[in-house]
């Protein structure tokens, strides 16, 4: 876990910064920040509180539960050219000095690992003691979709009606196929009628 502060515009050239710089690099917080503080440069102290404000940001990140100013280390100390601004210094007999203030920009970066919380440790492990002693865990039966059940019931009717249906027309066939057909045309009238007219020829 990282966490980064900047300073920006620092009325201070960076070849002075750079030299405080060399003297903390890659050492833990606490021991940069006794050293700083004993440290007779003008640029220790803006390191100083940049160097604080990094380690205020990763706790704030991380939390005090879980990470200890203690255990940050600095990682990287930059320091970049800033703008230069251009003044004069007034000299004898009318003449002008030029210069310039040279002004920088200060990175800080620490890192540090985060404990795991305490209460958070105990809670999982008292999960994990209640899991095992309760023993395997049995998985419930799922219970039938409504909607698939529906569908079951749709298709079961739908089949049945479609075999009443082949039952009857079977039924149907049969009955047509007791009945007798008449020979005439006429039916049962004409055959009296033809019964009757052979009778009367055999006479």
């Amino acid at each position: 876990m990282q966490a980064t502060a900047r300073l920006k515009f620092l009325l201070m050239s960076p070849r002075k910064v750079r030299r405080v710089i060399d003297l903390i690099k890659g050492k833990p917080l606490g021991e940069a920040l006794k050293i700083l503080k004993f440290t007779n440069k003008a640029a220790a102290g803006p390191l100083m509180k940049t160097i604080q404000s990094a380690a205020a940001n990763a706790l704030s990140e991380e939390g005090t539960s879980r990470l200890k100013a203690e255990d940050l280390t600095i990682i990287r100390v930059q320091v970049d050219d800033g703008p230069r601004a251009k003044r004069v210094r007034f000299r004898a007999m009318g003449r002008v000095y030029r210069y310039k203030k040279r002004l920088a920009h200060l990175t800080v970066v620490v890192e540090g690992e985060p404990k795991e919380d305490v209460a958070a440790s105990k809670k999982r492990g008292a999960a994990t003691k209640a899991a095992t002693s309760a023993g395997p865990v049995k998985e419930k039966a799922k219970k039938p979709h409504k909607t698939s059940a529906i569908k079951k019931i749709a298709t079961k009717a739908a089949a049945g009606a479609k075999a009443a249906g082949k039952a009857a027309g079977k039924a149907a066939g049969r009955k047509k196929a007791t009945k007798k057909k008449p020979t005439h045309p006429n039916g049962a009238q004409g055959e009296a009628e033809q019964s009757a007219s052979t009778d009367k020829g055999e006479e």
